[in-house]
């Protein structure tokens, strides 16, 4: 299991914080690999807020005793003092995004941004940038620079923003219309993301030209149907970095790279160091 998470003074308490607006304590993410479940039961909840991003996979939620399946692209937000029932499964390929955070104003700053009191999930699309922001989140949080408090408010509330405009301009029209199709097209680039994919031919399946497909998809899921693909490829490049023993050369073939120098700069360009230096890093915090 892939488990990154950081905690504001390095606490794992929850607390009810009065002096803020808004503050965020801890954040994290959890992939599971070859553990073959993880499930959490909070009886009396936390103090603060959790919410919880689902980007691959999904998660089986219990609300008010009834089980939930919650798919990729969903968010659960949990509130203060309510029970927290929840299950990963390894066969599902899980990996959520989780922050907790708390504040003396966080009811109206939700409500401001159209999340109501009775919202428990909310669908957000498989953007890329979700898992983005929470890195950020998670990254700010375990290098303390200067003002990351600050740095760490306006990155929670870029999610909210991000949450705000999909339940404002839900997709519409024919995007709409091929939903069903394009989340079939999402599920698939996530099975088969190391092989190489034919996106006229879904497009040509539906209907649709090239063009106006990968329009949809954006609208969707946040980003392009190669961004998408670069995306799954790279998580799942990291992972393989910090589990296996399998060299540069290879996880790069595994992951859908033949060409292991392109790899390195595919991975360069979206983590800033390379496969190699990923790793050295990786194996340097586990020692």
């Amino acid at each position: 299991m892939y488990v990154n998470s950081a905690y504001r003074h390095n606490s794992r308490l929850d607390y009810k914080d009065k002096t803020h607006p808004l503050e965020v304590g801890s954040c994290g993410t959890y992939r599971l690999i070859t553990r073959p479940i993880l499930p959490t039961h909070r009886p009396r909840g936390r103090l603060d807020y959790q919410l919880l991003y689902v980007a691959a996979g999904k998660a089986h939620f219990f609300f008010s005793g009834e089980e939930r399946i919650v798919t990729a692209g969903n968010m659960v937000l949990y509130r203060p003092k309510e029970e927290q029932k929840y299950r990963y499964y390894g066969k599902d390929q899980t990996e959520v995004f989780w922050v907790h955070f708390t504040g003396n104003n966080v009811k109206n700053i939700l409500r401001g941004y159209g999340i109501a009191d009775t919202d428990r999930v909310v669908y957000t699309g498989t953007s890329p940038e979700y898992k983005r922001i929470f890195s950020q989140m998670i990254e700010e949080l375990q290098l303390c620079r200067e003002n990351y408090d600050e740095f760490l408010v306006l990155l929670l509330r870029q999610i909210f923003i991000m949450t705000q405009r999909r339940i404002l301009h839900p997709s519409k029209g024919r995007c709409r219309y091929y939903e069903k199709e394009l989340e079939a097209a999402v599920r698939y680039c996530q099975e088969h993301y190391n092989q190489e994919i034919q996106i006229d031919a879904f497009a040509s399946s539906l209907g649709m030209s090239v063009s106006w497909f990968i329009r949809s998809f954006k609208e969707l899921t946040g980003a392009t149907p190669a961004q998408y693909i670069r995306a799954i490829r790279i998580a799942n490049a990291q992972s393989l970095l910090e589990t296996t023993a399998y060299n540069v050369t290879e996880i790069g073939s595994i992951v859908g790279y033949d060409d292991p120098l392109y790899f390195s700069r595919v991975f360069k360009k979206e983590n800033g160091i390379s496969p190699s230096e990923f790793r050295r890093r990786i194996w340097e915090n586990h020692a």
